[in-house]
This record gives structure tokens, C-alpha cells and sequence, in this order.
């Protein structure tokens, strides 16, 4: 793991380029609206179960130690700070960072289904970024496939013995690319191309995704190592309580 001090330092430096950049108000998830009805009721049932799982998840978790509370809402307000980042994409969505692989791999894919989905409510609420009707098909892509794919990648990679910073990159950066591939296959699934159907559409706004987000997922995945690092270094018990490092044997 890096050294403190560097970590802390790469940590401001990154923040306060977040801080400084422009926040545009009409760049959003997929937005109010924009799927049709059918899709957007779809959608919702689909991330409902996850919803409930990620509940019993989360209880099941804080009543093993209460100070894992903290723990949570940390991995929540990263998830919140990142995905707020808005960069105009395909025509009625955005590309940005979604910040959920961090509390994947810290409380598992199931809890970051509710941290995920709460935030964002809160964003649609609070920021017009996303929306109400389409909350259920962001909350699939950002807070189901995301954190599944990030929290499986770094299973994966420790399994193979990669080095702990490798596995949280990966599972980061690549939890962030499933999440658009997710959303383009939502959009795709909902504007079909008049001559090429579905394939053709998904790969148009694939394509056009891939522009913004594969530089965003590189970045989300090297903030993520610094986040985890500082948590490393400061909450390590916590993390072997969750089983997410094993306790060095001296």
C-alpha cells in the first residue's frame, strides 16, 4: 500500500479537483421522464428484490458491530460525492463516476443496493440529476450491476493473489464501465434503432458512453485505492472483521 503522507496528499489533491469542477444542473442519470412507462415500471421490480436483500444485508451487518454505522454512511457519502459529477453524454443522460465499488467491497453488492439507491433518491430530489419514473432503471445499473460486478472482480482478483490495490482498482473501475454498459443496454432495450434494433442501438450509445467513462472509470478506480488505503491505515480491524483483508499471521 502506498505511504501515508502520499496517500493523504494524492487524496486532497484529487478532492479538491472534484470540488472545483463545474456542476451542471441539467446534466443528469437517465432523466424524469425520458423512458416510457412500461420500461420505467419494469425497472423498478427489477431492482426491488435487491432493495429487500440489501435491508437484511445492512441489519445483519451493523448488528455484528455498531461501529460499523460509520463505516456505511462513509461508503454512502462517496458514493453520493462521486455520482454527483456530471458530464453531458447520449441525449437524456450523463456520464460520471458512481463511487459504489468502494462500499462494495467493503459491505458486499447487496448493501450498496439501499446506499446506492438512497442516494439516488436523494440526487433526484435534491440535484434534478436523475429522476422518480426512472429511479428504478438508475438504481439497477449504478446500484445492482455496479456494485455485483465490483465486488466480484475483487474476489476474483484476490483469488488469483493480486495485490490488494490491483483488486480494488479493478473492481472500482470495471463496477463503474458495467453500470453505462447497463444504462445502454436500458436505453438500447427502450429506443431500439429503426433498422439495426436493439444490437444497433446498444452500440451506439456504447460507444458514445465509452468516450467520457472509460478516462472516469480509470479515475474512479485510483480514487478508490487512495480511499481504501486511508481506511486500510486507519479502520484495519474493521476491515478484517468484514473479511474483506485476512489478519496478517506473524
Amino acid at each position: 500500500m502506498f505511504n501515508r503522507k502520499l496517500t493523504m496528499i494524492l487524496f486532497i489533491y484529487i478532492l479538491l479537483i472534484i470540488l472545483a469542477a463545474p456542476n451542471l444542473a441539467y446534466a443528469m442519470h437517465i432523466m424524469e421522464g425520458y423512458l416510457p412507462a412500461t420500461w420505467s415500471g419494469l425497472w423498478y421490480l427489477f431492482s426491488l428484490p435487491f432493495f429487500v436483500v440489501g435491508l437484511i444485508s445492512i441489519k445483519k451487518t451493523v448488528s455484528l458491530n455498531p461501529k460499523f454505522k460509520m463505516l456505511l454512511a462513509f461508503a454512502g457519502a462517496f458514493a453520493f460525492a462521486l455520482s454527483a459529477l456530471k458530464i453531458p453524454s447520449v441525449t437524456g443522460s450523463c456520464s460520471h463516476p458512481t463511487g459504489v465499488g468502494l462500499g462494495a467491497i467493503l459491505f458486499g453488492p447487496a448493501a450498496m443496493s439501499v446506499l446506492g439507491s438512497i442516494v439516488l433518491l436523494f440526487q433526484a430530489l435534491l440535484l434534478a440529476h436523475g429522476g422518480i419514473t426512472t429511479l428504478g432503471a438508475n438504481a439497477f445499473s449504478m446500484a445492482v450491476v455496479g456494485p455485483l460486478v465490483a465486488y466480484g472482480i475483487y474476489k476474483l482478483s484476490k483469488r488469483a493473489s493480486a495485490p490488494l490495490w490491483l483488486s480494488v482498482f479493478l473492481g472500482a473501475a470495471i463496477g463503474d464501465l458495467m453500470t453505462y454498459v447497463t444504462t445502454s443496454l436500458q436505453l438500447a432495450l427502450a429506443f431500439p434503432d429503426s433498422i439495426g434494433g436493439v444490437m444497433a442501438s446498444f452500440y451506439k450509445f456504447a460507444s458514445i458512453f465509452a468516450v467520457t467513462q472509460i478516462p472516469l472509470a480509470i479515475s474512479e478506480g485510483l480514487l478508490t485505492v487512495l480511499v481504501f488505503n486511508l481506511i486500510y491505515n486507519y479502520s484495519k480491524n474493521e476491515l478484517i472483521e468484514l473479511s474483506v483483508i485476512q489478519e496478517e499471521v506473524r
